[in-house]
């Protein structure tokens, strides 16, 4: 087998412990890191790899899964006043609150075009924004609701579909998402994200130079990447993904504030490494680690969301933001 990637690794011990703790099938565990891996025969090394046993993991002559259409109907962007289903947190923000102007728009990137979910206060007056990158789900109304409450705090908030060129997230097989958005690579992702800064910096309701970025999960890790890679960026606030290359720690020029979980131990036990990088440059930084929780503990949608931790990382983002942008 190939050797994994950060990212592809990331994903597929993430799964694992979903697949453990009974939050995941077997069928769709297998699913989803055979599209990671590109084949059954790939899946099944990666599978024993994580700690599967022989039993666990499909035979190398499996056919590959077949994608089929998302029923998800993520990322629609579309006006109502519903609530976002399953949300759980009194932050939560219905698409059609009042004060908020909200749109899917759309802008040339590499040849192509990329769509994304823009939420702003109403009055068009020019102030802050941020970049916000998905998890592993891909551009979800969860990820919709986290823009709209950002545009309730008074920033413009701009969440990319990085599967934009695959047809959209909605269009997409749910298992197939995690493994298109690894194929893609980073580089890709947070080229994207480069050509979004420059989206919103032309725009009259954005003020010159206050453009922050935040991400969950995967998008956690793409954040700390662009940190390393995008300098016009003033702050960033990354949740409990995957630490960027440590040799590239110097190149930081946004303020950094990271989110962790304390029993989250696949990726906050990393956290010593980069503290000790971070400390050896001159780049504002804040680690925090929230007790009590797990991985994934502010989406409100899902099975690990804790409503006291996750509104203190929350409130603790938007001071991050105030200070520094």
């Amino acid at each position: 087998m190939t050797e994994l990637g950060k990212f592809e690794k990331y994903l597929i011990e993430e799964f694992f412990d979903d697949y453990r703790a009974g939050a995941m099938s077997q069928r769709t565990f297998t699913r989803r890191v055979a599209f990671i891996t590109g084949s059954m025969a790939a899946a099944s090394a990666a599978m024993l790899l994580v700690g599967c046993t022989p039993d666990e993991v499909p035979r190398s002559t499996d056919p590959m899964p077949t994608p089929s259409p998302s029923p998800s109907g993520a990322g629609t962007g579309t006006a109502s006043t519903s609530p976002v289903p399953g949300a759980k947190s009194p932050l939560s923000v219905p698409e059609g609150a009042p004060g908020l102007v909200t749109e899917t728009v759309r802008f040339p990137a590499d040849g192509t075009e990329i769509s994304a979910y823009l939420a702003r206060p109403e009055s068009g007056a020019p102030g802050p924004a941020v970049l916000v990158c998905h998890e592993n789900r891909g551009l979800t109304p969860h990820i919709e609701d986290v823009a709209r409450r950002f545009a309730k705090a008074g920033y413009a908030a701009l969440a990319l579909d990085l599967l934009s060129r695959d047809g959209g997230t909605a269009k997409m097989d749910r298992d197939a998402v995690p493994g298109a958005l690894t194929a893609a690579g980073a580089a890709r992702h947070v080229s994207d994200f480069a050509v979004a800064f420059d989206y919103l910096q032309s725009k009259d309701f954005v003020e010159e130079g206050r453009i922050a970025m935040t991400g969950f999960c995967f998008g956690g890790g793409i954040t700390w990447q662009a940190a390393t890679q995008l300098p016009g960026l003033k702050a960033t606030a990354a949740f409990y993904g995957p630490a960027p290359d440590l040799a590239k720690v110097p190149f930081i020029k946004p303020a950094v504030f990271g989110v962790y979980a304390e029993l989250d131990q696949r990726i906050t036990g990393a956290l010593p490494a980069l503290r000790d990088a971070l400390a050896a440059t001159d780049v504002r930084h804040q680690l925090t680690v929230y007790p009590g929780v797990d991985h994934a503990f502010h989406n409100d949608t899902g099975e690990r969301y804790v409503e006291a931790q996750a509104t203190a990382a929350w409130n603790d983002t938007l001071a991050w933001f105030a200070e520094y942008i």
